[in-house]
């Protein structure tokens, strides 16, 4: 008889992406194994300016129907504009102390996973001939790449993030602040952090963006130890981000630490989605297809 034998890994699998030398080259595995598959883009341009309004003929997009003057006048309008512009995607990558932490089970860190579906994405923007930038910070703004539609910017792009340094505490709330007044025209701001600040400021933050007009997109990177707390026996836990560290029973803690996660969750999850932004929860050891893709395909499908 044959012995099982042990599955095939994927390039899109975290243990293979994390052997690959480079985020450029990981970014390519990526896009062009499975996101290149789609036939149309899941990201788009829109209309900057209004201009006028003309009255509605039948095969017109129903998006573009003004509902507030439909409601006054009982006639369909649609709004038109003065100009359409190409997407700019703004990848803001968070490089706090907290986002290095890998858990004994994880392949990478939650930086490594951040910087490599952060890639992922600019790849697949710049494909598209669209423009990506760049921000990449903890309690400041560290580095800010402009938007460029240059193929040739993935490359600054991934050696910004391959040398963003680590271990200063996040104050991810002041920064998306300063980025909705920072970043000159509106565009699609994707988010990718571990959320541990202060959720009132945090969201607050993703508040001010939506104001500016931006569409906002939070990948929320999380290690698997941090969510199903899988320790057993006494274990010192390293304080980051200036917090102590503390030795402890974790069976002691485990059910009020999953609780409160839990509500920590529910709660920015809620959030986003009353602010419509996009809530995309990503572990670090869920294959980068699963994480992508599914997202991808279900905004796609809304676009429709």
């Amino acid at each position: 008889m044959t012995p099982p034998t042990e599955p095939t890994p994927t390039c899109f699998d975290p243990r293979t992406l994390a052997k690959l030398a480079g985020l450029e080259l990981r970014a390519r595995s990526i896009v062009e194994g499975y996101v290149s598959g789609m036939h149309r883009s899941p990201f788009h341009g829109f209309s900057v300016e209004f201009a006028e309004h003309r009255e509605y003929a039948p095969g017109d997009d129903v998006r573009h129907v003004d509902w507030k003057v439909y409601g006054k006048t009982d006639k369909y309008y649609l709004k038109q504009y003065e100009e359409e512009t190409n997407l700019i995607c703004y990848l803001a990558l968070d490089a706090s102390e907290s986002m290095t932490y890998q858990s004994a089970d994880a392949p990478m860190s939650k930086l490594d996973y951040a910087r490599t579906v952060a890639a992922a994405l600019a790849y697949l923007v710049l494909r598209q001939q669209d423009s990506v930038g760049l921000a990449v910070f903890d309690q400041e703004v560290r580095s800010l790449v402009r938007p460029s539609g240059n193929p040739s910017h993935l490359k600054q792009l991934t050696h910004v993030m391959e040398r963003a340094e680590t271990g200063r505490k996040t104050a991810a709330g002041a920064i998306l602040h300063e980025l909705a007044e920072r970043l000159p025209k509106r565009g699609v701001v994707v988010l990718l952090s571990d959320l541990f600040d202060n959720v009132a400021s945090l969201l607050a933050g993703l508040k001010h963006l939506r104001h500016r007009r931006h569409e906002v997109i939070v990948f929320h990177v999380l290690d698997p130890a941090e969510l199903d707390f899988p320790f057993e026996q006494t274990t010192l836990f390293k304080g980051l981000e200036a917090w102590p560290d503390t030795l402890t029973d974790p069976r002691t803690l485990r059910k009020a630490y999953l609780a409160e996660f839990a509500k920590f969750l529910l709660e920015v999850r809620k959030s986003c989605q009353e602010l419509r932004a996009d809530y995309v929860l990503l572990r670090t050891d869920q294959p980068l297809d699963v994480a992508l893709s599914s997202y991808l395909s279900k905004r796609l499908e809304r676009t429709k």
